[in-house]
C-alpha cells in the first residue's frame, strides 16, 4: 500500500493510535531513532522537529513493535491497518536478508 505524504495521512495514522490507546506526543529530545516508546503508559513520543513525512515514517515504523487490539478499531481504521500490515516491509528491515538464495 503507498501513500501520499500529507497531513490529511498524518491525522489518519494519529486516529488510528487514538483507537489503539496510544497517546502521541510531539516533543524535543535526544531519541536515537526520531522517537521513543514508553509502553506501560502507552505513550509514543515524536521528535517535534520531524517534517510531516519524518512523522508518519516514524509512526508507521512503530506500528509493529506496538500491541494494536484489532477489535478496539472502527471498521475503515481496522480495514486501513490491515493494509498497513499487508506491507511487505511491514515489521521488517528491507535491508536486512532472512534467507539465502542457493
Amino acid at each position: 500500500m503507498s501513500f501520499k505524504y500529507t497531513p490529511n495521512t498524518l491525522k489518519k495514522l494519529e486516529e488510528l493510535y487514538e483507537e489503539a490507546r496510544y497517546i502521541i506526543r510531539y516533543e524535543k529530545g535526544n531519541f536515537n531513532s526520531g522517537y521513543c516508546i514508553l509502553e506501560e503508559r502507552r505513550v509514543v513520543v515524536i521528535n517535534k522537529f520531524f517534517s510531516i513525512e519524518g512523522r508518519i515514517n516514524a509512526l508507521v515504523e512503530i506500528l509493529p513493535s506496538i500491541t494494536v487490539n484489532e477489535d478496539e478499531l472502527s471498521g475503515e481504521m481496522l480495514k486501513w491497518y490491515k493494509q498497513l500490515k499487508a506491507e511487505p516491509s511491514f515489521g521488517e528491515d528491507p535491508t536486512v536478508q532472512t534467507q539465502m538464495d542457493i
